[in-house]
């Protein structure tokens, strides 16, 4: 498989939109036409989608029919990829946006097969990902009608409202009506999943209407419609600098990133110059380097508690309100795309000053508006220079002792190994599921890091990171998970997917046999109950566990268990090494307690 380039698609598309309009079928009326299965997969492509992730099923026999079609008459097509689990195709389109910025499409088979890829919905729409997600529907009809039911599963998968499986999940969703439509709904689709807040928006065909002819006239043109786009109120701009320069002990919590390389650096100068700590509460990406002087951590203490100014930037949940508390006097600054996260039922954070804006944008007017402020704010910036700074390194030379060298190796000595492995990279993206922590791991640029969705639908990392490698080929991608979330991310489906399209990419899991994290909130809620002095806790262990190598190496991926704390440095090493040199997927599989 083949990616051209920019220059080469850009002229092929031009010739075959042409070539499509001057070789379509002519409709009742004279007019030019091509099925809408076709137009479909066009209109995608004359939209900027680069792939559609498909997992298809009885529904989409007008959709292959159309692409066959396309293809013979010379119309410019995104690329079609099989993905053999819904919730990969998902997983891809998710990381793929990472990698370049772009949304992409996804196809699935009717109510089972979106009940599949709900998962992926949800947690794209908590990360606020734009993606066109489309899915066949039943025939409607019995018979009489081109495309009605053929087999017996379409009275199976018949739905009162097959839709409302993603509507919660999803901005804007419709079922096709009619073929005439399509140009117009994917236009509108599109712009209103890249409006701000991104996010995924859902389209629903029933297979009548996919059979029928679609006129071609407006397939190939530019889309109709743009994005919403919002950008920050100077004003309010204005009024958090005056407050953050005029305060004693600010503090700026961030747990979706800064946007942007442009946002990562303003956020990175202005915590810099004016020795404001940054913490990184339940983090979900990078907002600033790991070891910047000002990064404090993902503790929100004692900074919460003693804050005159609190800056939340993009954050679902700050901190934890039943644990940190945040002075009556303080003054709460929230900048977001959606500060107030407005489809999140339950989520009371107070907001004295609340801005609208991309994360980016508003983070290099913050940075140039505070510039101004400098001077006269020169003395309470060298008041908590010291304190400030001390706590970034106490706080790093806490993370560095808590990775200690011992079997059974634990999760904060991989995280510290995978980072010494990287050192110095600003090609390597890591991605952690319940996987390596952050606090170990030294960053330094944009697009470094990723976490879990807060929506926590697992079996995320291992497809993400194969959208990002289909997006970004040079990038060096590396997830890690935990074994339940391996076995969660359909493994084998995933490692035909990295050996069919030849996506090299690293997988670690960290292994401990069991559901940590939900051992962890048991022992939280209950820590002297029964079940945390009990010697197997329930329904948290996931003994007897598989020998996860030998799922890779059945796609003929690298593959190696480490279970000796001083045989990883090596290990990692020579699974980037095959990576990188060999062109093909490694899996370590690390045993830890």
């Amino acid at each position: 498989m083949t990616i051209a380039s920019d220059a080469v698609e850009k002229q092929a598309e031009t010739t075959t939109a042409q070539n499509g309009e001057n070789s379509a079928e002519l409709g009742a009326d004279g007019a030019a036409t091509i099925t809408a299965g076709a137009a479909m997969f066009a209109r995608l492509k004359s939209i900027g989608i680069d792939y559609v992730f498909c997992n298809s099923g009885t529904d989409f026999p007008p959709l292959i029919e159309g692409l066959a079609e396309a293809a013979a008459k010379d119309v410019a097509l995104p690329e079609a990829i099989i993905v053999p689990h819904e919730h990969a195709a998902l997983g891809m389109a998710h990381g793929y946006y990472f990698a370049t910025g772009k949304a992409q499409a996804v196809g699935l088979h009717t109510n089972v097969g979106l009940a599949n890829g709900s998962i992926g919905t949800i947690n794209a729409n908590i990360d606020q990902v734009p993606m066109v997600v489309f899915s066949g529907r039943t025939p409607v009809t019995e018979k009489g009608r081109f495309g009605a039911r053929t087999v017996p599963i379409g009275w199976g998968q018949e739905m009162f409202d097959q839709t409302a499986l993603v509507r919660e999940a999803t901005k804007w969703d419709y079922e096709l009506k009619f073929p005439e439509q399509i140009g117009e709904l994917l236009d509108r689709a599109s712009a209103i999943a890249n409006s701000t807040p991104k996010g995924p928006v859902y389209l629903s065909l029933p297979r009548e209407v996919l059979c029928e002819p679609c006129p071609t006239e407006g397939l190939y043109s530019p889309p109709s419609m743009q994005p919403a786009v919002s950008a920050p109120d100077m004003n309010q701009i204005r009024d958090a600098a005056a407050a953050l320069a005029g305060a004693k002990n600010p503090v700026i919590f961030a747990q979706r990133g800064a946007g942007s390389p442009a946002g990562f650096a303003a956020l990175s100068k202005l915590a810099g110059e004016f020795n404001i700590p940054v913490c990184q509460w339940w983090a979900v990406a990078t907002a600033i380097p790991t070891d910047h002087p000002t990064y404090v951590g993902t503790d929100p203490e004692p900074w919460i508690s003693e804050a005159d100014v609190v800056l939340v930037v993009d954050a679902l949940a700050p901190w934890m309100p039943d644990v940190h508390t945040p002075r009556d006097d303080a003054k709460i600054i929230q900048i977001a795309p959606d500060p107030l996260f407005s489809r999140t039922p339950v989520r009371n954070f107070r907001s004295d000053l609340t801005i609208v804006s991309e994360t980016a944008p508003a983070m290099e007017a913050l940075a140039d508006a505070l510039s101004a402020l400098k001077q006269e704010a020169s003395e309470r910036i060298a008041a908590r220079a010291e304190p400030v700074r001390n706590a970034a390194r106490a706080m790093r030379e806490k993370a560095d002792a808590a990775a200690k060298a011992e079997y059974p190796m634990s999760k904060a000595y991989v995280s510290k190994c995978l980072s010494d492995a990287i050192a110095g990279r600003k090609d390597a993206t890591v991605l952690s599921e319940l996987g390596c922590p952050l606090d170990q791991i030294i960053l330094t640029e944009h697009n470094s890091w990723h976490q879990e969705p807060h929506a926590g639908g697992l079996g995320w990392s291992f497809p993400c990171a194969l959208g990002m490698k289909l997006g970004a080929p040079d990038r060096l991608v590396i997830a890690t998970m935990g074994d339940g979330s391996y076995m969660f991310a359909n493994p084998v489906a995933c490692h035909q997917i990295a050996e069919a399209l030849n996506l090299p990419v690293l997988i670690v899991i960290v292994n401990n046999a069991e559901w940590a994290a939900v051992r962890h909130s048991v022992t939280g809620l209950y820590p002297d109950g029964y079940a945390a002095k009990a010697n197997r806790m329930p329904l948290t262990t996931l003994e007897p566990t598989p020998d996860f190598t030998k799922i890779a190496e059945a796609s003929r991926a690298y593959a190696a268990m480490v279970e000796q704390p001083d045989e990883l440095p090596a290990a990692l090493a020579k699974a980037i090494r095959h990576v990188e040199e060999k062109k093909g997927p490694a899996l370590l599989e690390v045993k830890i307690a």
